[in-house]
């Protein structure tokens, strides 16, 4: 659906129009937040905020501001977080492709989500729009959940944007040793390499032939969108593992194409609901200043339809 020039933002206010009468009809607190990025529909996210807040007796709305959905430019993100702001919204959550093109429209950053150099969460407070970045910290407690006890000596992160830099980062704070990066633009996984080794002073090492780097790493993880409905694939020949733990970042569909074919080949894997769970768990806390219930928010997202 095309969006005329005049209307780029005009859905933005009457999302904002219905929260505000769904929370008096119901007589109770509300908050409102969204989700930014392409190819969003699938998005567990909203469930997932919208159950928990009610379960806790507010009355949350969950808009996914899908720029594909309404046909909107790269170039309309400020215009949108401009509206967002203005229309009352607490904040909202980044994913691909506006991780780290979202930072120049921030007035702050909080200590993490400079280090890593990419935002998904976005709180609106007292005029300010703070970027904070949950991805990391979801990604751990995803490996910790799914992984435990899988060695971290050597491991060949695919993806070098947002969601990979958050990974990198929580690599290593979980203490891997030497961490690889491969991305089809290979200035991104420089950058993102010279950034992680400046921060945690470990070997980190930009990588152009991945399939080498795959065949000394004791694990992979896919960092990019493949393996999404809307981009469908594995984004490395999985023929070569050779009993390395696998972890995807994408999680729908729940278990992706990489990691059917990582567990034919007797591969330990972590799917990605693990990140989407946790990495909600503490926007929810940044959004209300609630702290919400992992468990209770792990099964709303397993009971999505």
């Amino acid at each position: 659906m095309e969006v005329a020039e005049a209307d780029r933002t005009a859905f933005v206010s009457g999302i904002a129009a219905a929260h505000r009468e769904k929370v008096a009809d119901a007589n109770r607190d509300g908050f409102l937040v969204g989700l930014i990025g392409r190819g969003i529909s699938g998005s567990r996210s909203p469930r997932m905020h919208v159950l928990e807040g009610e379960r806790l007796g507010a009355v949350c709305s969950y808009e996914l501001l899908d720029f594909d959905t309404y046909g909107m430019n790269d170039s309309d993100l400020g215009a949108v977080l401009d509206a967002a702001e203005k229309q009352g919204f607490s904040g909202l959550n980044v994913t691909h492709p506006f991780k780290q093109s979202i930072i120049p429209h921030l007035t702050d950053m909080a200590p993490e989500a400079a280090s890593i150099g990419a935002v998904n969460t976005v709180v609106f407070r007292h005029g300010r729009r703070f970027g904070h970045n949950t991805d990391a910290w979801g990604f751990a407690e995803g490996i910790r959940q799914g992984l435990a006890g899988a060695s971290l000596d050597q491991v060949l992160l695919f993806g070098a944007g947002g969601a990979g830099a958050a990974v990198g980062y929580a690599l290593l704070e979980l203490g891997s040793h030497c961490l690889d990066i491969y991305d089809p633009q290979h200035t991104r996984a420089v950058q993102l390499a010279d950034r992680l080794t400046q921060h945690f002073g470990r070997t980190v090492v930009p990588v152009s032939d991945p399939m080498a780097a795959l065949r000394r790493a004791t694990g992979v993880v896919n960092a990019t969108p493949i393996g999404m409905d809307k981009y469908p694939g594995v984004p490395f020949d999985t023929k070569a593992l050779q009993g390395q733990w696998v972890a995807d970042i994408v999680y729908f569909p729940a278990e992706t194409e990489l990691l059917r074919q990582a567990k034919e080949r007797g591969c330990r894997t972590s799917p990605g609901m693990w990140m989407a769970i946790f990495q909600a768990v503490k926007a929810f806390e940044h959004f209300t200043q609630i702290v919400p219930d992992a468990s209770a928010m792990a099964r709303h997202f397993e009971t999505a339809a």
